[in-house]
This record gives structure tokens, C-alpha cells and sequence, in this order.
């Protein structure tokens, strides 16, 4: 009985040992595919939300897949043989965008004037002396907090430093009042009579009384708009008026600086409907059509000016083919 007793302990030992040292990995068929492992209570999705064990929030973690775009204002050198239009097409920056960041530019520019050009959509501005972050803002129609973040500002600002003020480029600037100053259409002019059509073009031009300009004996600044008298005349963009009355050979006249530093000149007037400092949307009446001054019947003299420099204001868009 001893025997057999010891007999069977020693076949359960070595039963036991073997079964020890066994795989089961032969009986497993291998899974075609990942295998999907999901976590028990598994959560629910709102829009890129999830929500996760004990009702925990998680939040997706976005990674960059571009680089980040600088937030430092571009300083241009002027080269010989440069232009804001060449400027704008090489840099891929929009020539109104040069303008605003550039207040006061003259045209040709020189050789050797630095510019300063926006990294992103918007403009550059150059603290003065006596501006805060509120005096900057509310100048543009901005909030403040569009500064603050783009330029990572901690404390008051620094004369003679400049800051980057992002735009959005579907929107465009804003008057110091804060409503869009070109609400049709960021940057584009609008004809100042809807409608109405161009019966002369800018450049170069046969007629007589049309003052000479860049090599030519005589050429037009402007493009002329037919219309009969008292017909409203409306905002090509949105600005700031900066001169009314009297002119030259434009008669009664009105000048507004538009939102990105161009001026815009509307001649021959019979009324005028705005006064010096009066913040204009796109669209608004500036006046009517009249025939004052160096004119030949009633029409609309419409000048645009870069840097003091006449240039060509087309495309005007709503203006009759």
C-alpha cells in the first residue's frame, strides 16, 4: 500500500510537470486583421470629444502637420528696378497689404527704403510714442486681444517697435468704428455709380486738355464715369475723408483715404454730402454728379492715388461693361 501510494504521487508530480511546460499556442488560430481591444463601458463620441471611463473627458491632441507661420514682420530692402506691384507679385503679398503697413509711401520708391510687410494677411504698424495697446486698437476697429496674442505682448508698449496685426483676409480691415470698411469684398473697389459706364479709360490719351504725365503729352489720371447730374455717387472702399471742396481742375471734390492708405479722388462734383474726418463704409454717399471745374458735361472724374502717385483703379466692380 506504501508502495503504491508513493507510486501514485510521483505519475501526479510528473503529470503536473509536464502540463507546467505546455503551450496551447498550437490550438489558437492566428486572427485575420488587427484584432479591435476596447476597453469595458466603452465611451461614447460628441463631435471630437470622447468621453472615457467614470464619464473623463479626453480631448484629442491636434499635431502640426505644416509649419507654424512666423509671426515677425518682414523688412524688404528696395533694389534698383523695384515696384509694389513686382514687390507684391515676387513676396506673394498683396499690394494693398504693402501700402497699409507703409503709410506715407511715395512713388517710385528708392533704392535702399526698407519696407515693412506683413507675414500673414493684415499689417505692420510702428509704435509711436504716446500709443497703448487700447489707442492702437481702437484705431483700426480691432480688439485688443487680436494684438495681445499675435505678438505674445507682457507689458506696455514700446516706442519704435512694431507689431503685426493680423486680418482676416475674407473680412478685411475695419474702420475705427469697427464695422467692416469693405464689406462687398476685401480690397476691391466698387464702382461709385452702380451701373453706370466708363466713357474714358486711365492712360495715355488724345485729348487736348488731359495735363501730360510719365513721358506722355497728355494722359488721363482717372477714368471718367458717365451719369446725369445729381445722380449719388457712392464709396469705392472704405476710409476716412481727408479733404472736401474746391480743387484744380477737379471743381468741387472729394478725397477719401481709403483703409489700406490709398487715396481716392472723386472730381467734378455739384454736392458734397461728407466732411473732413467722417468715417465712410463702402457704398456710403460721398456726393452728387455735377460738371465743376475742368469738365466737359456731367460726369465723374474717379482718381486713385499710391504714394501720391496716380494709378490705374481698375477693375471697378459693378461699373457697365
Amino acid at each position: 500500500m506504501r508502495v503504491h501510494r508513493y507510486v501514485t504521487h510521483a505519475v501526479v508530480l510528473l503529470l503536473a510537470a509536464v502540463l507546467s511546460g505546455y503551450s496551447f499556442s498550437g490550438y489558437l488560430k492566428a486572427a485575420n486583421g488587427p484584432i479591435e481591444a476596447r476597453a469595458a463601458s466603452a465611451s461614447a463620441t460628441a463631435g471630437d470629444l470622447s468621453m472615457g471611463r467614470d464619464t473623463t473627458i479626453i480631448q484629442p491632441v491636434y499635431i502640426p502637420t505644416a509649419p507654424l507661420s512666423s509671426r515677425s514682420p518682414i523688412f524688404y530692402t528696395v533694389q534698383a528696378g523695384d515696384t509694389l506691384a513686382g514687390i507684391s507679385k515676387t513676396l506673394g503679398i498683396p499690394f494693398r497689404e504693402i501700402t497699409w503697413s507703409n503709410p506715407g509711401l511715395h512713388v517710385p520708391l528708392k533704392v535702399g527704403e526698407v519696407l515693412r510687410l506683413p507675414p500673414v494677411p493684415g499689417f505692420v504698424v510702428a509704435v509711436k510714442k504716446g500709443d497703448s495697446l487700447a489707442s492702437v486698437a481702437a484705431a483700426y476697429g480691432l480688439d485688443p486681444l487680436t494684438i495681445v496674442d499675435f505678438n505674445r505682448i507682457r507689458g506696455p508698449l514700446t516706442p519704435g517697435s512694431v507689431l503685426v496685426i493680423p486680418v482676416d483676409a475674407q473680412v478685411g480691415p475695419n474702420l475705427p468704428s469697427g464695422v467692416p470698411a469693405d464689406p462687398i469684398k476685401p480690397a476691391q473697389l466698387i464702382c461709385p455709380i452702380p451701373g453706370a459706364a466708363i466713357i474714358q479709360k486711365f492712360g495715355p490719351t488724345s485729348f487736348q486738355l488731359e495735363p501730360a504725365y510719365d513721358g506722355y503729352l497728355h494722359f488721363h489720371l482717372g477714368v471718367d464715369i458717365i451719369a446725369t447730374y445729381g445722380t449719388p455717387i457712392v464709396a469705392a472702399a472704405g476710409g476716412t475723408v481727408t479733404a472736401v471742396g474746391p480743387a484744380d481742375y477737379f471743381g468741387i471734390r472729394v478725397e477719401v483715404t481709403d483703409s489700406y492708405g490709398l487715396v481716392e479722388i472723386y472730381a467734378h462734383m455739384s454736392e458734397v454730402s461728407v466732411a473732413i474726418g467722417q468715417l465712410v463704409e463702402q457704398g456710403d454717399k460721398v456726393g452728387l454728379v455735377g460738371s465743376t471745374g475742368l469738365s466737359i458735361g456731367s460726369h465723374l472724374h474717379f482718381q486713385l492715388e499710391v504714394g501720391g502717385m496716380p494709378s490705374d483703379p481698375m477693375p471697378l466692380l459693378g461699373c457697365a461693361p
